[in-house]
């Protein structure tokens, strides 16, 4: 039900007019997908709604007609009234298989469900800091890294050939690097801070680093940020991606965002396939605008063989919990905790990653 009421909201959202009406029926969406319990928990017995942060008198009254209905006359008639279904039709297209919180936690909880556990992952391999277009620091990476009992993490932050992102020229890279080796000899022994990159796909499938420059990495995350809206199929660049030398992961596969642009339309098993025979891991986005791939999806990569790296995307601190939307996805999907590189010891990680180079 979070789920359906977020989808209402985002509905009455695309047809406004005002942007700040936009905006605000956007963010009451999100709040309500942010939700830890049921909606339905929320409703008092006087038939009125207990508080929610974000949601106000509007939007209070979309979710109290779908709770006592299961539908919304408000929102039906908005969009009739805005000349213009094909908006929330299109938005609607752009949000399956996206997990509320609610879902996330019960997904976490429920023990039937096979997969890797919170307490089996090691460390995330798709971190952004204040280098990049990140406000976290290195060492605010590391010290919430141990805190969550994590033997490692990879900054990965975004290559030269995405200024948009603030990428990296290789000579911040190498002063990035030198800061990692300062950190990791101060950590020895708790903490190992990994030398990362998220290498951008150009529309060719190529990278936007030279080979040479991407064996300086540990951890190389390749993704895709452009030609995200188009339905032109792409599977020929997304196979050429994860056949280039020093690939480790490919990151966020679609690039997809909730509601707003349905990411790269590529023959997926195809990609899979190509991606087991070059050993490169398919990864779990957790950011909870993105869930890419989703549970669906990856049932997919799970029958090519492939394995899997479940990451945050984190850009600050708070983002770390991003992770249990990708764990959720991985245990909804059913993937074997054996196959997820972040379960793995760092050893075995490094290993891995240096027969990618």
């Amino acid at each position: 039900m979070n789920a359906v009421i977020a989808g209402l909201l985002r509905d009455l959202a695309s047809v406004q007019k005002s942007t700040q009406s936009k905006w605000g029926y956007k963010r009451a969406a999100s709040a309500v997908r942010n939700l830890e319990e049921p909606i339905e928990s929320y409703l008092q017995p006087d038939g009125t709604l207990r508080k929610i942060q974000h949601i106000g008198p509007s939007s209070t009254k979309v979710i109290l007609e779908v709770l006592r209905t299961g539908e919304s006359p408000t929102v039906a008639a908005a969009i009739a009234a805005s000349g213009d279904v094909s908006k929330a039709e299109q938005s609607r297209m752009w949000r399956e298989h996206f997990l509320t919180r609610s879902q996330v936690l019960a997904a976490l909880k429920n023990r039937s469900l096979k997969g890797p556990s919170r307490k089996q992952y090691r460390g995330d391999l798709q971190m952004h800091s204040t280098w990049s277009d990140g406000s976290q620091s290195l060492e605010d990476i590391v010290d919430e890294g141990i805190e969550r009992g994590y033997e490692y993490c990879a900054v990965t932050d975004h290559s030269y050939g995405l200024p948009i992102a603030g990428g990296l020229s290789m000579e911040r890279f190498k002063r990035q690097h030198d800061e990692i080796d300062g950190i990791n000899e101060r950590c020895a022994g708790r903490f190992r801070l990994l030398k990362g990159v998220e290498a951008n796909i150009r529309a060719d499938g190529t990278l936007d680093m030279a080979l040479d420059e991407l064996r300086l990495m540990e951890i190389v995350v390749a993704a895709p940020h452009a030609a995200l809206r188009v339905a032109t199929d792409q599977t020929d660049r997304m196979i050429r991606a994860v056949e280039t030398p020093g690939v480790h992961i490919l990151g966020h596969p679609r690039g997809r965002m909730y509601g707003s642009r349905p990411g790269v339309t590529a023959d997926w098993p195809r990609v899979f396939e190509a991606a087991k025979r070059a050993n490169v891991a398919i990864e779990i986005d957790g950011d909870p605008s993105r869930q890419d791939i989703d549970y669906e999806l990856a049932k997919d990569a799970i029958a090519a063989g492939c394995l899997f790296a479940l990451d945050t995307d984190a850009h600050g601190t708070l983002d770390f919990n991003f992770v249990d939307t990708a764990i959720a996805h991985a245990r909804l999907a059913g993937v074997p905790a054996e196959l997820v590189v972040n379960t793995w010891p760092l050893e075995r990680l490094l290993a891995w990653a240096r027969e990618r180079t």
